[in-house]
C-alpha cells in the first residue's frame, strides 16, 4: 500500500470504518451465496456421500428414513448450506484479514499470515479425520451393541444433526496448536508452565470433548486424544519459532543500540576506548574550575573513567579544618 493510501487509512473516520466493514461483509456473502448455488444443485448427491459411512454398515434390509414431511428437502438444504460455509471460509477469513491488517505491525503480520493458512488447513484436517476415521468406528460400535431384535432405521435429519456436530467439534479441536501458539506468543503463559500442567490439560481435553460431542464416551475420546496430541505439537512448534517478545525486539528498529541519531544524545556509558575529555560548550567554560574550599564541580561532558591532568583533587572545607586541628594538637606548647 502506498504512503497516500496509508495516510487515508489512518484518517478514516468511524463512518469510514463502517463502510469498509460493510464492503467486506458483502464480499463474504457473495462468496457464500455462489458456493451455495453450486452445491444446492448436487445437494442430494452430497447427502448420499455424507451418509455413506452409516449406510455401508447397516444390516441387510435396513435403510434411512424420513419421519418428517419436510425432511427430504431441508436435510440436503442444511447440508449444502453448511458445506458452502466451509468451502467459502478462506474467502471470508481473507476479508476479515483485509479489514484488520492495516492496524497491525509488520511483525504481527508476519506471524498472522502463516497462522491464517495453518488454521484453515487444520479445520479441514479435523473434518476429514472425523469423516474417514471416527464415523466408521463410532457407527460400527453403536450398531454392534444394540439388541438383535431391533432393526436400525435412522432418520435423515437426526443423522445430519449428529454428523454436523461431530464435524464442527473436530474442526475446532484441531485448532489447539493455534491457540497454544497465540497464548505463548502473547506472553500470557510460559512454555514451562504449560509443560508442567500437562495432566490438567489432558483432563481438560476430555471435558471439552464431553461438551461439544454427543453423549457417548467414544466420541469424547476421539476428540480429546487428538486435542492432547495437537497441544504437544503446539509446544514443539513454539520451540522452533521462538518467543514472540524476542522476535519483536529483534525486529524493532527503535531498539537498535547503535542508532542514536533520532534523539541527538551521546552515549555517555560507552565501553569503548577512552579518547580523553569531551570539550564543553562555550557557555559552560567558566563552570569547569571548582571554587576554592568547596567540592569539585563534576564534569558531565567527560566520559566516566577519563581524567584530566590539569584537574586536581580538591578537599572539602570540613576536611581542611580537621587537618588543621590535628596539626595544632601535635605542635608542642612553649
Amino acid at each position: 500500500m502506498s504512503k497516500t493510501g496509508d495516510a487515508k487509512r489512518d484518517e478514516m473516520t468511524f463512518v469510514g470504518h463502517l463502510k469498509e466493514l460493510r464492503l467486506r461483509l458483502v464480499y463474504s456473502l457473495i462468496a457464500l451465496g455462489l458456493c451455495f448455488l453450486v452445491l444446492f444443485i448436487f445437494a442430494n448427491d452430497l447427502y448420499g456421500y455424507v451418509s455413506e459411512p452409516l449406510r455401508a454398515i447397516l444390516p441387510e434390509g435396513s435403510t434411512m428414513i424420513a419421519t418428517d414431511v419436510t425432511s427430504p428437502f431441508f436435510a440436503p438444504f442444511r447440508l449444502a448450506l453448511f458445506f458452502s460455509l466451509v468451502i467459502s471460509m478462506p474467502v471470508i477469513l481473507l476479508q476479515v484479514w483485509l479489514f484488520v491488517a492495516p492496524g497491525l505491525y509488520k511483525n504481527e503480520k508476519r506471524f498472522a499470515i502463516p497462522m491464517f493458512f495453518f488454521s484453515v488447513f487444520l479445520f479441514y484436517a479435523g473434518m476429514a479425520f472425523a469423516y474417514y476415521v471416527v464415523f466408521r468406528l463410532v457407527f460400527g460400535f453403536f450398531l454392534s451393541v444394540g439388541p438383535e431384535s431391533v432393526v436400525p432405521m435412522t432418520d435423515i435429519s437426526s443423522y445430519l444433526s449428529f454428523v454436523l456436530k461431530l464435524l464442527i467439534a473436530f474442526g475446532l479441536a484441531f485448532q489447539v496448536p493455534i491457540a497454544t501458539l497465540l497464548l505463548l506468543r502473547a506472553g500470557l503463559v510460559e512454555r514451562a508452565t504449560l509443560a508442567r500442567q500437562r495432566p490438567y490439560i489432558f483432563i481438560g481435553c476430555f471435558v471439552f470433548g464431553m461438551l461439544i460431542t454427543p453423549p457417548d464416551i467414544f466420541s469424547q475420546a476421539f476428540v480429546a486424544v487428538p486435542m492432547w496430541v495437537l497441544f504437544e505439537l503446539g509446544l514443539v512448534m513454539h520451540r522452533f519459532m521462538g518467543s514472540g517478545k524476542q522476535k519483536e525486539e529483534s525486529d524493532d528498529p527503535d531498539d537498535d543500540p547503535d542508532d542514536n541519531s533520532d534523539d541527538g544524545s551521546d552515549n555517555d556509558f560507552d565501553d569503548g576506548p577512552d579518547d580523553g575529555p569531551t570539550p564543553a560548550p562555550a557557555g559552560q567554560a567558566a563552570s569547569q574550575t571548582p571554587p576554592p574550599g568547596d567540592f569539585a564541580s563534576p564534569d558531565f561532558s567527560r566520559k566516566p573513567g577519563s581524567r584530566s591532568s590539569k584537574t586536581a583533587k580538591v578537599k572539602p572545607a570540613h576536611a581542611k579544618k580537621a587537618t588543621t586541628r590535628a596539626k595544632q594538637n601535635k605542635t608542642p606548647k612553649a
